[in-house]
């Protein structure tokens, strides 16, 4: 396991449930996310995981022409972002769907996509990832030259991302966002988080994602250890008070994560570094 005094921050600026609704400050339309990555940028990310929406519904989706729109617009601006593509199984479960962003020309397709090894129940609904989507999610990014990025709940998922290995469809170094504090997997307790630190490869990059009100322990708790975190409205849409009353916005994540990191005399590791350590382009 790699640690590191280089803290990445993986960006999370929307996802596929919440909406306007639930918090005003949640980017939705293609404009709002670029700009909302960009002031990221400028606060200190290493990378950005990705969610787009319908532009005229606000409904998630796995579209091409709207993942090449943003990333185009990013990599104008900030060339240098690692740029991962989400492609959930929350609601859209043909395979064809899924791996549809990883055929875009060169120029737009993302550095990474998101690659979730089981499925899992969330509290209202369920991500179905079927053992022949996620080898032929893996088969694809492994042809199309995108690193996955390992997205795991519980200990099972890391067991099969070493089969994954075993077969070859997984190359070294790896990334795995170990997520924490879904009601139907790994809670955010220290002998989770430790026991699935010990499962994983040798050669890992990790970071640390936590959902909800646990999101700032589970960030704090990663940034102590040497791992990197996750953290943006996709997991958490209230102040760290949980106060759900004060809706909070990306960038007043960013600048609390960027707080514990001064804290711990550490600092964000540059997008530069993160793709020299994962051997990106």
């Amino acid at each position: 396991m790699l640690s590191s005094n280089d803290v990445i921050i993986s960006f999370t600026p929307t996802g596929a449930v919440a909406g306007k609704e639930d918090n005003r400050h949640l980017p939705i339309s293609i404009n709002e996310i670029v700009e909302d990555v960009l002031q990221a940028v400028e606060i200190g990310i290493t990378s950005v995981h990705l969610h787009v929406r319908e532009e005229v519904t606000g409904k998630p989706s796995l579209t091409p022409k709207l993942y090449a729109s943003v990333i185009e617009k990013l990599r104008r601006f900030a060339p240098e972002l690692v740029i991962c593509a989400s492609l959930s199984g929350r609601y859209h479960q043909e395979v064809e769907h899924r791996y549809a962003p990883l055929m875009l020309d060169q120029n737009v397709r993302p550095d990474m996509a998101s690659l979730t090894l089981g499925s899992m129940n969330f509290l209202h609904s369920s991500s179905i990832n079927t053992p022949e989507t996620i080898i032929t999610l893996a088969e694809k990014m492994l042809v199309q030259g995108v690193k996955p990025e390992l997205e795991v709940f519980d200990a099972g998922m890391i067991h099969y991302a070493k089969y994954l290995i075993e077969k070859k469809l997984l190359q070294s170094p790896y990334y795995f966002n170990l997520i924490f504090g879904n009601v139907a997997t790994a809670s955010a307790s220290l002998n989770d988080m430790a026991h699935l630190v010990e499962l994983l490869p040798s050669d890992s990059l990790v970071s640390f994602g936590g959902i909800g009100k646990v999101q700032f322990s589970v960030n704090a708790t990663a940034i102590a250890m040497g791992y990197g975190v996750r953290v943006g409205l996709e997991d958490n849409l209230w102040d760290y008070q949980n106060n759900k009353k004060l809706p909070t916005s990306n960038a007043q994540l960013l600048n609390k994560t960027h707080e514990l990191i001064a804290l711990h005399q550490k600092k964000v590791m540059s997008s530069a570094l993160f793709r020299q350590k994962l051997k990106l382009s």
